[in-house]
C-alpha cells in the first residue's frame, strides 16, 4: 500500500483523530481498535505531549487494574475528556440501543447489553457516536430500546453527551438543544444522496456540504509506523488486517 492509497480503515482513524486534538485524557472502551488507533494518533501528533490514552483492552495501553470500575471514577470525576460510543442502533436523537431488536422485553435478538454506557454519556462531556455500518438497520428512525439517552429534560444535570456521529460515509455534528444531526461532511466517493437513502432518521443539511479530508501523508507515515506496532499489542489481528 503505497501512501496516495489508504483503506477505509485508515480514513476513519483520521477523522475521528482529528475531532480528538486538544483534548486532555481520552478513553476508549473494549473492542475498539479503530477508537483506538485514532486515539493513539492524535496522542503523537500532540506537540505538547500532554494527552493522556486509556484503552480499555489488553494490557499496553491500559493504566487501569480494576477495569471499568476505575474508568467510571475518572468520568465521574471529570478526569476524561473524551470517549466513544456505539450501538446496534442510533437514532435521529442520538438516542443508542445496546440491548437488542424488537419490542422490549420479547426482543427479536438480545446484544451484550449497556454496561456503562449510560452513565459515561452523561458524565464525559465529548462523546463521539461511531458507526462503522452506515445503514437504516442502525441509523434508525426510532431506536428500540434507549439504552442511553442522546438529550435530556431541562433542568437535568449533564454534563456529558454526544457531539459527533462519525459512520462509515460521512461526519454529522450533534446539536443537543435541537435534538438534530447536521450532515458535515461526506467521505470520498460518498453523496448526499447516498448518505440521505442509507439513514433511517431525518438530518439537517446545509446547501454546500465538503467531502471529508482524505488522510494526509504525515498521518499515514505516523499510523503505519508509529501507531501500528503500538496498537498490535492490544488487537494484533486488527494491525496484521488494516497494515499488514
Amino acid at each position: 500500500m503505497n501512501e496516495a492509497a489508504y483503506s477505509q480503515e485508515e480514513l476513519l482513524i483520521a477523522v475521528l483523530a482529528r475531532r480528538l486534538r486538544g483534548m486532555g485524557h481520552i478513553a476508549v472502551g473494549a473492542l475498539s481498535p479503530i477508537p483506538g488507533s485514532a486515539a493513539l494518533l492524535a496522542q503523537a501528533q500532540e506537540v505538547a505531549g500532554e494527552m493522556r490514552v486509556s484503552i480499555i483492552h489488553g494490557d499496553a495501553n491500559n493504566p487501569f487494574t480494576d477495569g471499568g470500575r476505575e474508568l467510571f471514577d475518572c468520568a465521574g470525576q471529570g478526569r476524561i475528556d473524551a470517549f466513544f460510543l456505539g450501538g446496534a442502533q442510533i437514532d435521529g436523537g442520538a438516542n443508542i440501543n445496546l440491548l437488542g431488536v424488537g419490542d422490549y422485553p420479547d426482543l427479536k435478538k438480545r446484544f451484550p447489553g449497556s454496561f456503562g454506557s449510560a452513565y459515561v454519556y452523561f458524565v464525559i462531556p465529548n462523546i463521539i457516536l461511531f458507526a462503522p455500518e452506515h445503514s437504516k438497520r442502525v441509523l434508525v428512525n426510532k431506536v428500540d430500546f434507549i439504552s442511553a439517552p442522546g438529550t435530556s429534560d431541562a433542568g437535568v444535570h449533564r454534563p456529558g453527551g454526544p457531539k459527533a456521529l462519525v459512520t462509515g460515509k460521512c461526519v454529522m455534528a450533534f446539536d443537543a438543544d435541537k435534538k438534530r444531526f447536521t450532515l458535515e461532511s461526506v467521505h470520498p466517493g460518498v453523496s448526499v444522496d447516498e448518505v440521505k437513502g442509507a439513514t433511517g432518521f431525518d438530518f439537517d443539511v446545509d446547501d454546500d456540504v465538503p467531502e471529508t479530508p482524505a488522510p494526509t501523508a504525515d498521518e499515514l507515515n505516523r499510523l503505519r509506523a508509529e501507531i501500528a506496532p503500538n496498537i498490535a499489542k492490544t488487537y494484533p489481528d486488527f494491525a496484521k488486517r488494516v497494515f499488514g
